[in-house]
């Protein structure tokens, strides 16, 4: 199974031919992990250019990172309902019981294999802070929301978490819950010319801005009952500035 993920391409555009071009001749899941806006958490735009060329270039599923949350429901509804892919985040709840305009997690068939995702984002404030009862948002931390989901997959199911809690985050995540097949990162900027390991799991960070797009290519390892990495790639997007 091939996987391709971008990062926080903060409204740098231009990258949607090459990647088109790459994806044609070695097909594969496309994400992305979260800040592809100008936007903010605090500032809209009603217009987002680069939703249109992510939404172009077939992306399947994208995380929140802090461009695309709001504080204000009614506007990070707004932005997810300009996307044709769906949003995922797993460690942010809503305490007023509204019907979210993201997903916890989304787990579909691909190849022969159930594919699970999950969504990270980085925390704005900690549990029990007072901006809970204004904007009704509660922040988790990420191994507290993706420990007992991984715990529950059966054998032989693969777990990709599209996260934007920054590489060291990232770390720490696969420390705690081992059970994760791939980490896909971003919000640091980190770019990572190979996978990071933090025990058996890897964690892949392509840096910002479309410069590059990871190819990972995944294998199910039957003697370890996980799937490993057996090729891996830095792929340039955009010319070098």
């Amino acid at each position: 199974m091939r996987v391709y993920h971008t990062s926080d391409l903060h409204d740098h555009r231009g990258f949607g031919p090459r990647l088109a071009e790459l994806r044609a001749a070695q097909p594969g899941l496309l994400f992305d992990c979260g800040d592809s806006l100008r936007g903010s958490q605090t500032v809209y735009h009603a217009n987002e250019p680069i939703i249109g060329e992510i939404d172009a270039a077939g992306y399947m599923a994208q995380a929140i990172g802090n461009r695309e949350f709001h504080y204000l429901f009614p506007l990070l509804r707004a932005r997810a309902r300009k996307m044709r892919h769906p949003l995922i985040c797993s460690n942010l709840l809503d305490t007023k019981g509204r019907d979210l305009p993201f997903l916890r997690s989304l787990a579909f068939d691909e190849a022969g294999t159930r594919v699970h995702l999950l969504g990270t984002l980085i925390m704005q404030y900690p549990v029990g802070s007072p901006l809970e009862r204004i904007f009704g948002w509660r922040f988790l931390d990420p191994w507290d929301a993706i420990e007992p989901y991984a715990n529950a997959l059966p054998e032989g199911d693969l777990l990709i978490v599209l996260s934007h809690i920054g590489l060291a985050l990232d770390r720490k995540l696969a420390e705690r819950v081992p059970r994760i097949d791939l980490i896909l990162g971003g919000h640091s900027h980190d770019t990572l010319a190979q996978p990071e390991y933090a025990g058996d799991v890897p964690i892949v960070h392509a840096g910002p801005y479309g410069r590059y797009v990871s190819r990972t290519h995944l294998q199910y390892d039957p003697a370890r009952a996980r799937h490993r990495i057996d090729a891996f790639e830095l792929v340039p997007l955009l010319p070098a500035s």
